[in-house]
């Protein structure tokens, strides 16, 4: 698998990302839930308190502190006035979360637009992992030919991230929207901090995370764990805690892909109910036992105590002479979208109104309170998912050009996947067929052929053969028509 994907951790800015078309906001999607860590009262506390030992105390603060920055209106801070509160809010983190802080955690507040101009955290990619990414973008109808992916990428980051903690440097930087004096956001804050807690007890570095579904079951958990904390944390800072808040807030909704953002906000939305479901079974002890035997797929996320192991796909190459299999570095470019991609690329119409969706707002929006909303991703035509590997293909004459976006122009792909059952697998088909559809698409009939073959002209073009074998459905794209069985010997004729 080949991934342009990191472990940076980021939290999504909660106003960077209202969605005026269904009044979402991002950061407050989840419902309040009551914390069970240690509630320490004022004379349970040890004389001799310690950083590393004591829950809810780091270097000389406790969690209910008062601290002279909490009566201004402003919440830009001086160097010293940033250093305690951060160690407030470790305090707060420990408190709620119920593990101490091992070390400091740096931390720096940057303007929107420094940390534009900073170096690309998530959206560095190479030229053959750009084609790659190209491609797969386009079987999920999220990038259309004229886009590049890693510009969609790109975009959604810059306009959308609060703040985040990179466990490469073990550091935080905050990200505040106002350019000449960056204010500093405490609930933010928790969240990365919560992040730190999480690495230095169960190092987050150690997780397989090369394809979207890998991506989206660790962070159900990591990003889960997160944001529950971060609720819980906001909730006190309504309640009982004086708490600092930045006087600009992020602008209106910014222009991003929001297919995308589907596929990235689906573990916060779902992840603190799967934290939520591992507390019921055993506390935060059940939570902390979860970093060592995480989460398989997304799947598991989305339906939490449905432990549903991917069943493993190796993609055949059945190519003609002038065709192969994409590689990355010598290796097959392969990607497993998960069922977090297959939802999210239905789902998307229901958030943009300009874009073709398969699922309805309706169905998509549990439920509203004032402009908040949860998400569904537990949708009928993605529910049986069991596994899925999706290849690259590229035709000899991609090699003529040094243009990622245009040598996709000679590629195809063959899209794998297995469901639980027969009927799974044929809602899938249903599905996908559907979106074939809203994209122009008209169906073709081939001689000798048992696969549904369908061509578009415009924005996503080439020729689609479908075929479902049982509990296996193949999907396999070309330029035309003619070149489908030389991308994958069989693909017309169902085989």
């Amino acid at each position: 698998m080949h991934s342009s994907r990191n472990q940076v951790l980021a939290i999504l800015a909660v106003a960077a990302v209202a969605l005026l078309a269904v009044a979402l906001a991002s950061g407050a999607l989840f419902a309040v839930l009551p914390g069970d860590g240690p509630n320490l009262l004022a004379d349970d506390r040890p004389d001799e308190p310690s950083t590393s030992e004591t829950v809810g105390y780091v270097e000389g603060y406790w969690y209910d502190d008062d601290l002279p920055v909490d009566d201004r209106d402003s919440a830009a801070l001086t160097e010293d006035e940033l250093e305690a509160v951060v160690y407030r809010s470790m305090a707060r983190v420990e408190h709620i979360r119920g593990l101490t802080f091992q070390e400091e955690v740096p931390v720096e507040v940057l303007s929107r637009d420094e940390f534009q101009e900073e170096a690309d955290l998530f959206g560095n990619v190479t030229d053959e992992q750009r084609l790659h990414q190209n491609v797969y973008l386009e079987a999920l109808f999220l990038a259309d030919r004229e886009t590049p992916a890693d510009s969609e990428v790109e975009a959604l980051y810059d306009g959308t991230v609060g703040g985040y903690y990179d466990p490469a440097t073990n550091e935080i930087v905050l990200v505040a929207e106002d350019p000449d004096e960056p204010e500093t956001d405490e609930i933010v804050l928790g969240h990365e901090l919560l992040h730190a807690l999480q690495d230095q007890h169960f190092d987050l570095s150690q997780y397989d995370r090369e394809t979207i579904d890998q991506d989206a079951a660790k962070n159900g958990l990591i990003e889960g764990d997160a944001v529950w904390v971060e609720t819980e944390y906001a909730d006190r800072c309504a309640s009982e805690w004086d708490c600092l808040e930045p006087s600009i807030s992020a602008g209106g909704s910014p222009a991003i892909n929001w297919g995308l953002y589907l596929i990235v906000l689906q573990p916060y939305d779902d992840g603190p109910d799967y934290v939520d479901h591992l507390l019921e079974e055993g506390g935060w002890d059940a939570v902390d036992a979860a970093y060592d035997e995480p989460p398989a797929s997304s799947s598991e996320i989305i339906r939490p105590g449905d432990e549903r192991e991917p069943v493993s796909i190796d993609v055949a190459d059945r190519s003609s002479d002038e065709w192969r299999q994409y590689e990355i570095d010598g290796a097959v470019a392969n990607e497993t979208l998960g069922e977090v991609g297959k939802a999210s690329m239905f789902a998307a119409g229901a958030v943009d109104p300009a874009r073709p969706g398969v699922v309805s707002e309706d169905a998509f929006f549990e439920g509203r309170t004032g402009v908040l909303a949860d998400l569904d991703y537990d949708q009928p035509y993605t529910d049986g998912w069991a596994g899925d590997e999706f290849v690259t293909y590229v035709h000899e004459d991609a090699d003529a050009t040094d243009d990622p976006l245009a040598a996709v122009e000679h590629s195809g792909f063959v899209w794998q996947s297995e469901w639980v059952s027969e009927d799974d697998a044929a809602e899938f088909v249903d599905g996908y067929e559907q979106l074939l559809e809203y994209h122009g698409a008209e169906e073709i009939e081939v001689d000798g052929g048992d696969a549904d073959v369908y061509e578009i002209d415009e924005n996503y073009p080439g020729a689609y053969a479908i075929t479902q074998d049982d509990e296996t459905v193949t999907i396999v794209r070309a330029p035309s028509v003619d070149d489908l069985e030389d991308v994958d010997a069989g693909a017309v004729a169902g085989e």
